[in-house]
């Protein structure tokens, strides 16, 4: 294997060298090595499979139509059950609904305390309600707390409305969202979740939207989801989903019914430093969908452990640079390193890089260039990408030059 010299040695080297090299290849110097990936082991796969595969304990088998159950510490997948099946989301719809005005209101186009005068359209809205009325005005906040708590479809669309001026506008920027974040079997034709041929989603494009909301929106999930009942317009109504109060780790999310769809709900839950998130579809009746998604939670929970590798910007690899102002370069990641593996399996990770090769400078911070591979019993389990922790600078004359001549040889 090849090394780039010490940057001490590196001038005497290159006037001796330079000459007998012109003299070889006049046009040589010219030449750049263009970089290839180098990769520690060969054949891995495209698509990292479920986690689960490799537990002792087999995930549960329930009583609905598709699920999936996904470790946000990690982002690993445990199990999934049908998971590209296209289904009726019913009011699982409002999840990408709030996404929607969550950003509305991270970017100052909406604020809580805005209020917002009801439409003809909203009111006559079917469905479950919160029951606002006709050109009487709401905040911001009762509309949330009446599309989240109370599962409105009147509230719902007055949301869309504020956004975007008319539920069908909104639903062009709810299929924009999906697109952007990935969900590529879903399409949204309406705010609320009513049913139409064209409305349909997966569980797994699901647990991509609750995953983001989750993450991108932290204090307004922690705000609203929790809540267990609302009062609007002298009205009680409870938060539909019973989990909230089955299990105290659960802080969320949202609950669907149509008749096509079936029973649907999405949880989430926080056990020490360990988020799962469930998505089930298709349950014969409310109890069932609470108790077969607490079922999938707690297999996740009692089966796994996530294992934080690394820290944010700890060094996992020093590579060789060519043509720089220091001879290794610092890669890592800008985030926390997890993976999940079964439970008592974590002594048994091991990482793989996969980088371009040759390295050579200038580097930027924040450069993507390679990857962390995480394998257990030979599987790649996880990927994280790597990238320049320390920006490195081109090397002096000299020093360029005689890399340049050792890289021709390499």
């Amino acid at each position: 294997m090849t090394f780039p010299a010490p940057r001490s040695v590196r001038r005497p080297l290159a006037v001796a060298v330079v000459s007998a090299f012109l003299l070889a290849s006049p046009f040589a110097i010219a030449q750049t090595n263009e970089p290839t990936p180098v990769t520690a082991s060969a054949g891995l796969p495209a698509a990292l499979p479920s986690i689960g595969a490799l537990s002792s304990v087999p995930a549960p088998t329930l009583a609905a139509r598709a699920w999936i159950s996904i470790d946000l510490t990690s982002g690993q997948i445990l199990t999934e059950e049908k998971p590209e099946e296209r289904i009726e989301p019913a009011s699982l719809t409002k999840v990408m609904s709030a996404y929607l005005v969550f950003n509305a209101l991270r970017e100052k186009r909406l604020s809580l305390t805005q209020m917002v005068s009801v439409s003809e359209k909203a009111w006559r809205t079917g469905g479950s309600r919160m029951f606002i009325e006709p050109n009487k005005p709401v905040s911001i906040d009762e509309l949330i707390r009446g599309m989240i708590v109370q599962s409105g479809n009147d509230a719902t669309v007055a949301l869309a409305e504020a956004v975007a001026g008319t539920e069908e506008a909104f639903a062009g920027l709810m299929n924009e969202e999906a697109r952007r974040l990935g969900m590529t079997g879903s399409h949204f034709t309406n705010s609320s979740g009513l049913p139409d041929p064209q409305h349909i989603t997966t569980v797994r494009d699901l647990g991509i939207l609750a995953q983001r909301l989750i993450q991108d929106h932290p204090d307004f999930y922690s705000t609203y989801y929790k809540e267990k009942s609302y009062t609007y317009n002298k009205i009680t109504q409870p938060n539909r989903n019973r989990l909230l109060w089955l299990n105290p780790s659960v802080d969320g999310m949202k609950t669907g019914h149509t008749d096509a769809a079936g029973y649907c709900l999405i949880a989430s839950a926080m056990r020490g430093e360990r988020r799962v998130l469930t998505v089930l579809v298709g349950a014969k009746n409310d109890t069932t969908r609470a108790q077969e998604s607490l079922k999938l939670m707690n297999w996740g929970f009692q089966n796994f452990d996530a294992v934080k590798l690394y820290d944010a910007n700890q060094v996992v690899t020093e590579p060789d640079v060519w043509k720089g102002s220091v001879d290794k370069a610092k890669l890592g990641a800008a985030t926390p390193i997890w993976v999940t593996v079964p439970r008592g399996k974590a002594a048994e990770i091991k990482p793989q890089v996969e980088r371009t090769d040759p390295l050579i400078a200038p580097l930027t911070q924040g450069q993507p260039v390679g990857t962390l591979h995480l394998t257990l019993d030979d599987q790649v389990i996880g990927s994280v990408p790597l990238i320049t922790l320390e920006p490195v600078g081109k090397a002096g004359f000299f020093g360029r030059l005689f890399d340049a001549v050792r890289l021709w040889f390499k």
